[in-house]
């Protein structure tokens, strides 16, 4: 039976005029063509909404007056698929091209393994086309999420598919069946990890959640430095760990994380980012914030079977230099990695 399948593409200001052309060139080369697009135009302006109406017939436009991020601006999509009994989600990025096998590569996945709950295309760099994007993503036990294999020359690979800890939002398609149990990207987050969060979710139900190597998409990624950035990634990095974590490994890594919070603390005061730092200190002396933290946790908890010893094995002890540019703070990785595999340790001895 045919798959009924929906594309999210995330709008914002002239993002369409610059990389949606293209990016529609490529969708509609794709070998599977059963598929409804959808574009979701955030901050929504009279003349971004013509454009993209008149640059994507074929697309079902979602209007949004705000800009509502990453996490809600896909949640609107997604929550029309599920309505509509889709079965499939493709979460994709605007400044991608893919090739023509990309979408039933994916597919294929979904399709071989019913407990695959996430398939990340294998991102290559643009115009950069023989280096890597990402192939799947990683985190440190802190919550710091980086690309796997990001400007290196790829290698091919013996196998087709293999496990990754959570996949890249620039190119995934999500099996909704899954979604539907482990909820969608939690829109706290607005911007930045809440795919790892997300991939996070899938493996404490048992999904599990992979990269094809052989659905190629190329991405015109570059890696933001600006200060907003460091707010996003640094608070929802925390809100990551505190959700997902059993309650054993959370008192295990808070000495190492209150040991990073100075340290980005002094990181902060020499890069120029102090006030984007506070607002993070700020943000969770808010009992708001704590009240979301209680709930979403507690739903978490209870929805989980697959306990943390078997999530640390795909973790990694080490800071990768994009996230945290301070040759200083790279020097302790060593420390990190021994921490880290006195973690794993405990959790394989009390089985937690």
């Amino acid at each position: 039976m045919p798959k009924k399948i929906g594309i999210i593409l995330i709008n914002y200001h002239d993002y369409g005029e610059k990389y949606l052309p293209a990016c529609l060139e490529s969708l509609r080369k794709q070998n599977y063509r059963d598929w409804t697009l959808f574009i979701v135009d955030n901050e929504s302006t009279p003349q971004t909404s013509a454009y993209l109406r008149k640059a994507a017939p074929e697309a079902e436009l979602i209007i949004h007056e705000k800009n509502s991020g990453f996490a809600e601006g896909n949640n609107a999509a997604l929550k029309l698929m599920i309505q509509r009994e889709f079965d499939y989600a493709w979460v994709l990025n605007m400044d991608t091209r893919v090739t023509p096998g990309a979408l039933i590569e994916l597919m294929s996945a979904l399709e071989g393994d019913k407990k695959i709950g996430a398939v990340q295309s294998r991102l290559m760099l643009f115009p950069e086309e023989e280096k890597v994007n990402s192939l799947g993503n990683t985190a440190h036990f802190l919550g710091f999420g980086y690309c796997l294999g990001y400007q290196d020359k790829y290698e091919a690979r013996t196998e087709k598919i293999q496990n990754i800890f959570y996949p890249s939002g620039a190119s995934v398609l999500f099996n909704l069946e899954a979604l539907k149990e482990v909820g969608l990207f939690d829109e706290e987050f607005w911007m930045y990890n809440e795919d790892q969060d997300l991939g996070w979710r899938l493996w404490l139900r048992n999904y599990r959640c992979v990269i094809n190597y052989q659905s190629v998409v190329f991405h015109q990624y570059e890696f933001s430095r600006s200060i907003s950035k460091y707010y996003w990634m640094d608070r929802n990095r925390t809100l990551a760990i505190i959700k997902n974590y059993a309650w054993p490994t959370l008192v295990l890594v808070f000495p190492a994380w209150f040991f990073m919070e100075l340290g980005l603390l002094l990181f902060s005061f020499q890069s120029g980012w102090l006030k984007e730092r506070i607002r993070v200190i700020l943000y969770f002396l808010k009992p708001q914030t704590w009240r979301y933290l209680i709930r979403a946790r507690r739903e978490i908890q209870e929805k989980r079977n697959v306990k943390d010893r078997e999530i640390l094995k795909m973790m990694s002890g080490k800071i990768w230099y994009q996230e945290v540019a301070d040759f200083k703070l790279k020097l302790i990785n060593p420390v990190f990695n021994a921490y880290f595999s006195l973690i794993k340790l405990f959790s394989k001895i009390f089985n937690f």
